[in-house]
């Protein structure tokens, strides 16, 4: 069961840390520009932002084990699309039906431990399911770089059919199926659609804008249907009596500021692992293996430090995790905006690389605890959800938004001088949204008093979010019903 679980979400580790090294040679090898490239990675966040929610709920109405398969192999179809993609529309799309897999995947893995372990054992099996996930998210750029050096980029993709077949193979064979006997029995289909609609089309305008400017009506018609997508979207939900996101649960200050945080922390990270590996390889010549490489310890810190700092968080309250880690991350962002040709990697890469790893390290843990902590017990499995999705979501927007503000457009990557013009505003708007976090953490997360404090610190601190593509947890233990709101 560890094994399936595992091999399951360690797909989707793999694939968020090793897509982003390969994106120069994709973009060379597919002929494609800059709104190539961002479509390639934004249309596997879009679709898993949209549907995550959904997908969580499909598992408890229909069987955590039938739509975790499902998941696993639309996952696996689609990553062979993609493998074998012949222009980079196709890889879009083929990206996008992974995205869909990945939704459906990611909740049923750990509601799958959660239904099937003993309670003695399900801490043990949760905490080997994230340690061992969080090495595929440590080990992804590494392995990522040398399939493109070795290989083509097309392995990146084609290397999760193996990994795909052991977790089928093994799940129908020593899996149970689970279902919640309590869940309610009705998929927001409409509200699934809309915020698809909505996030799509946004983004398609955002995009849109950098070749085009903001008065083409190819900018100016997708950014109204986004913006009226997301109206219907809200409507919707105050009026579905069984939400996918429920209204209700954005009452809490502390979820509310918990979220904006994680907006801020989150929308920094998409435009770090977009841009910089690019200037990596563009403007410094790396190779494919060294650029992933440079990254690496933004990982290695967040798998030593993130369990020590949601201790420390719970003994002293998130409030000074929560404001500090974000200006440290900030600060990092900042110093990777010097970044040019010519430099050494001790000299002006690991520096700041190592600055923004210790500020994510701060930051995470108490981010993911105080969004758990602040909701009920009951409704942990949606606020997770949701934070989640507010992560994705906040990546996408960024990926969008960033480059079009700092002038990056076209074929402007392939130009190493040129790009590196564009990745030091880039950098420095990144640096400048984290730091709004810091300042949102310290005037909004408050302290829980000695009384309100659990006893038993959330397990789920520092383990469910050992990598750094965004919080990962889409359920708890005890997974409760996709409540009313």
């Amino acid at each position: 069961m560890l094994l399936a679980t595992v091999g399951a979400s360690g797909m989707a580790f793999l694939d968020s840390t090793v897509v982003n090294v390969a994106l120069p040679h994709i973009g060379e090898d597919l002929d494609t520009d800059l709104a190539g490239l961002q479509w390639i990675v934004n249309g596997y966040l879009l679709a898993t932002a949209a549907l995550i929610l959904l997908g969580g709920s499909l598992g408890d109405i229909f069987g955590r084990r039938l739509v975790f398969l499902v998941g696993v192999v639309v996952f696996a179809v689609a990553s062979l699309a993609c493998g074998i993609a012949p222009s980079a529309t196709l890889l879009v799309v083929a990206r996008v039906v992974q995205g869909v897999g990945g939704a459906l995947l990611t909740p049923g893995s750990l509601a799958i431990l959660e239904a099937s372990f003993r309670p003695g054992d399900r801490s043990r099996a949760i905490g080997a399911w994230s340690g061992l996930s969080g090495v595929a998210s440590a080990i992804g750029p590494f392995l990522g770089g040398w399939l493109v050096d070795s290989g083509s980029w097309r392995a990146v993709f084609l290397i999760n059919l193996p990994l795909a077949v052991v977790v089928i193979l093994v799940t129908l064979r020593h899996v149970p199926e689970s279902k919640n006997p309590a869940a309610v029995r009705k998929v927001d289909v409409p509200g699934a659609v809309l915020v698809c609609l909505a996030l799509g089309a946004l983004n398609w305008g955002l995009i849109a804008a950098g070749d085009n400017g903001w008065g083409a009506a190819v900018v100016l018609l997708p950014l109204a249907l986004g913006v009226l997508c997301l109206v219907a979207f809200a409507v919707v939900e105050l009026r579905e009596r069984h939400p996918m996101l429920p209204p209700a649960i954005f009452g809490n200050a502390q979820f509310r500021a918990a979220n904006l945080v994680t907006v801020s922390v989150y929308a920094g990270l998409g435009v770090v692992f977009f841009l910089l590996v690019v200037q990596l390889q563009q403007a410094m010549g790396y190779s494919a293996l060294e650029a992933g490489a440079a990254t690496l310890p933004i990982t290695v810190i967040m798998l030593a430090l993130s369990s020590r700092s949601g201790q420390l968080a719970d003994r002293i309250g998130p409030r000074l995790q929560m404001s500090a880690g974000p200006l440290v991350l900030a600060l990092g962002l900042a110093l990777m905006s010097t970044i040019d040709a010519g430099d050494s990697y001790l000299a002006a890469v690991l520096p700041p690389v190592l600055v923004a790893g210790l500020g994510l390290a701060a930051t995470v843990a108490p981010l993911t605890s105080t969004a758990l902590g602040a909701i009920d017990e009951a409704h942990a499995g949606v606020a997770s959800g949701v934070n989640t999705t507010v992560a994705r979501a906040s990546q996408l927007a960024a990926v969008a938004v960033v480059p079009l503000l700092a002038g990056i457009s076209g074929n402007s990557y392939r130009d190493g001088a040129a790009f590196s013009d564009g990745f030091r505003t880039g950098m420095l708007i990144a640096a400048g949204i984290v730091a709004v976090g810091g300042v949102v953490g310290a005037l909004t997360i408050r302290n829980p008093s000695r009384g309100d404090r659990p006893e038993e610190p959330a397990d789920h601190v520092g383990r469910f979010h050992c990598g750094v593509e965004g919080p990962t947890l889409v359920t708890s233990p005890r997974q409760p019903a996709q409540p009313a709101a």
